[in-house]
């Protein structure tokens, strides 16, 4: 029997089981991704370790360098999507292309690195909303961790229903962030910023004055959750036209935003002095975005871009929420996870228990990390940064392997699309493996911790790695082609065809 969608039902899943269903276009889908992504906390926290940490005046370049990266990893992804068509996303292209043990290993990657980002996105925003009273002049002595699980309800209620919700609330949150930053930056630009516009930080000599790595390493991290495109796939309202076209958005939007809004703090701060400002960011005796609005556009928008913070984050962690709960309802459908995570809102049409089960895992990491009384930026924001940060270049590595592999064994797919099917993919292995060195060689500025612990926490997106191959693939195998990927494979097969023709 077939599902709505033509896929065949999962072994262990209830045959009437529904889908989930949406008819979410590029834009929604753009804007959830971007809104995972967090923006303004990117342009606020990454951007001022890029350039105190790296070439300073040319940390615009490791923004460029780390966007051209993730587009070139892009067409592979893209290449690949009509052929696989099931929701899953990273875990569906490695097991199509690798094989169920080794697509099992990434969806433990993949649950590891989107559970660790979100409750360290939980940890930054509860000491965030203490900031903010804090400007304001509220009260300052309410713990972390009552602010972050108050967020952790709203992000449960919006994540148990449909999907159009999220994305109308993401939406919103995520244009707001988005234009107060392009204010700030077209103001910059407008007043020349402190010397006049300058394209000193794209020049060679600038990008090579200091460790590019370093801002490439920083730039990556702002792009986590980027190809949660493909995990909307059950969702969207033509999966084969509107998950490639949000892809690259995405990647171009994020890219172009972080590498512009990078460049116009730098000239607001003055080329020569911008990593001295930068510093005293790290250091904790200023704020480069902050100031940098205070002193180009005034109090108000500072404040605004305060509060904006804390939407941005909160739009961060519900995105985020959405992703993981959808990563469980396809691996359930998959045998590999309780069935009952599997089942679909009658009213709603939402992956309901997946979300709930999602919402209560949330809710223990966030009270586990309050009972050890951790710091909500550097201990939980911190540490689970960087575990994530390992994890989804782990993701993105494996995923351009199998891209490769999937075309190898099946040429006539790839006929008359070699730089999408072999040159791109191949690229972009061999920059992801740069991008691993680059992470773990300089994994202590991500972490913020001592060698010992971040060498502990390296290792746990690998450890969760190692265990899904060894547990193996479910009850369906993915890589043994079902009814609609046997008739993707054909319908890409005619294709080539009739273009070679």
């Amino acid at each position: 029997m077939l599902t709505d969608s033509g896929r065949a039902p999962a072994e262990g899943a209830a045959s009437s089981s529904p889908d989930l269903s949406g008819r979410l276009g590029t834009g929604s889908i753009v804007f959830m991704v971007i809104a995972a992504a967090a923006p303004l906390t990117v342009v606020g926290g990454n951007v001022p370790l890029a350039v105190a940490g790296g070439p300073g005046a040319g940390a615009p370049v490791g923004f460029a360098l780390a966007s051209l990266l993730l587009l070139v990893f892009a067409v592979g992804f893209v290449a690949m999507t009509p052929h696989v068509p099931q929701a899953g996303a990273f875990y569906a292209y490695a097991t199509r292309g690798l094989g169920g043990r080794m697509g099992v290993g990434t969806a433990a990657v993949a649950l590891v690195t989107y559970t660790a980002i979100q409750v360290g996105v939980y940890g930054y925003l509860g000491g965030a909303v203490n900031d903010a009273l804090s400007l304001f002049g509220g009260p300052t002595s309410t713990p972390w961790w009552v602010w972050s699980l108050l967020a952790l309800g709203a992000v449960a209620f919006l994540g148990y229903r449909h999907i159009e919700l999220s994305s109308k609330v993401l939406g919103v949150a995520l244009v707001l962030e988005i234009a107060v930053v392009v204010v700030l930056d077209a103001v910059v630009f407008a007043r020349g910023g402190a010397h006049g516009i300058s394209g000193e930080s794209f020049t060679p000599h600038a990008a090579v004055s200091g460790p590019l790595g370093i801002a490439v390493l920083f730039a990556l991290t702002g792009f986590i959750g980027f190809e949660a495109t493909a995990v909307f796939r059950d969702e969207a309202r033509d999966p084969e036209r509107t998950i490639p076209r949000a892809t690259y958005l995405a990647v171009l939007i994020i890219g172009g935003f972080y590498t512009v809004s990078c460049w116009a703090l730098i000239l607001a701060a003055g080329t020569t002095d911008a990593s001295a400002v930068a510093q005293r960011t790290v250091d904790g005796r200023g704020d480069m975005l902050m100031d940098t609005a205070q002193a180009y556009v005034g109090t108000t928008l500072r404040d605004l871009m305060q509060v904006l913070l804390l939407s941005s984050l909160f739009a961060c962690v519900l995105s985020f929420h959405n992703v993981i709960a959808r990563y469980t309802f396809a691996l359930s459908r998959q045998g590999l996870m309780p069935a009952r995570l599997g089942a679909v809102h009658p009213r709603h049409q939402s992956p309901s228990a997946s979300s709930v089960a999602q919402s209560i895992t949330a809710c223990v990491l966030v009270a586990v990390c309050a009972a050890c009384r951790l710091d909500p930026l550097a201990g939980v924001f911190g540490s689970m940064a960087g575990v994530s940060t390992v994890g989804m270049v782990i993701l993105m590595l494996v995923t351009s392997v199998a891209v490769l592999a999937h075309f190898v064994r099946r040429p006539q797919l790839a006929r008359g699309k070699l730089w999408q099917t072999r040159i791109a993919p191949a690229l972009a292995v061999l920059g992801l493996l740069v991008a691993m060195w680059l992470v773990l060689t300089n994994f202590t500025l991500v972490t913020g911790g001592g060698v010992l612990l971040s060498t502990i926490l390296a290792l746990v997106p690998f450890a969760a790695l190692g265990a899904g191959i060894a547990r193996g693939p479910g009850p369906r195998d993915l890589s043994e082609p079902a009814t609609a990927d046997t008739h993707a494979d054909v319908t890409a097969d005619t294709d080539a065809g009739t273009e070679t023709s």
